[in-house]
């Protein structure tokens, strides 16, 4: 034990008695902070004084928090991209569909690893930015999340600013919008002589929009509010959604659900043309596949 003044001690003492704190007491005496701990250890703080400590560490925490949202930590930047681009739509779209815009970050989830790799591979190009990567063997769904607030922050604004400027998008850049939405939310259902696709969403006002885009490219849909879905049947205007907007490759359908029809894995496309060939006389035009995907 260091050799100390016996009055220093009884001071470090007396000054814990009255509820001093092990940084004040160092700073009257001047002594280090072992050998003032080993003199006050068995002094406890009276509650009111932790609890006082207690408020002040979380004021200090809150100040700094509300200080630093939406900034980047010294020495990481994440881009923010004003101009809208296909990768941008892309990521944008999966995130605000079958992802999270959370306010530390954003989550993408699905069972689909092609899309799971496009999002991934989009945000490193767009945003050179790597995920935390989760699988849920049970679920069959990857998960990748990416914790940034300024990029939460950024997808939240973009998020708001796509429903208005995809109405006025360029038409490659309408496509990529409503692929993306099909992909997470839509599905194609055959079965007797029903044949139609499906594009679910809670928000009609969202619904609204994806029947309008599709109207854009000439392709006739209706919402089904009950079942909040936008659906498009009938022969013509499957070969138009095929032709102009399709699913992507590698994306399946889910043969594990309890209402599924296939009870195998099938890639939506595939389902598409078999329901479009299933018409007796198809005479439908050539296949034109997004060049992005």
């Amino acid at each position: 034990m260091h050799k100390t003044n016996p009055l220093l001690v009884e001071k470090c003492r007396t000054l814990r008695g009255k509820g001093f704190t092990l940084g004040q007491i160092i700073k009257v005496t001047r002594l280090p902070k072992a050998t003032v701990y080993e003199r006050i250890f068995d002094i406890p703080l009276p509650a009111k004084i932790k609890e006082r400590i207690k408020r002040e560490a979380v004021k200090r925490i809150t100040k700094f928090n509300r200080e630093r949202k939406g900034r980047c930590i010294p020495g990481r930047i994440v881009p923010n991209p004003e101009r809208w681009t296909d990768e941008l739509i892309f990521l944008v779209t999966h995130f605000i569909f079958d992802g999270e815009i959370r306010n530390n970050g954003c989550v993408y989830q699905n069972r689909n690893i092609a899309l799971i790799n496009r999002v991934q591979n989009f945000m490193k190009a767009v945003f050179c930015l790597g995920p935390i990567t989760r699988y849920y063997p049970e679920s069959g769904v990857h998960r990748i999340s990416y914790f940034y607030v300024e990029l939460a922050n950024y997808m939240k604004r973009k998020s708001e600013e796509l429903r208005k400027y995809i109405k006025i998008a360029p038409e490659r850049e309408k496509k990529t919008f409503l692929r993306a939405f099909f992909d997470d939310e839509g599905c194609v259902y055959k079965y007797g002589n029903n044949r139609k696709i499906r594009g679910y969403q809670h928000d009609l006002g969202t619904l609204d929009l994806i029947r309008k885009l599709l109207n854009d490219f000439d392709i006739e849909s209706r919402i089904e509010k009950k079942g909040r879905e936008v659906v498009v049947s009938g022969k013509l205007n499957l070969i138009k959604f095929r032709n102009k907007i399709n699913f992507s490759k590698g994306v399946f359908i889910n043969p594990n659900r309890k209402n599924s029809i296939w009870r195998k894995k099938l890639e939506k496309r595939k389902i598409l043309e078999m329901a479009i060939t299933s018409y007796k006389s198809l005479g439908s035009p050539g296949v034109h596949y997004n060049r992005l995907y």
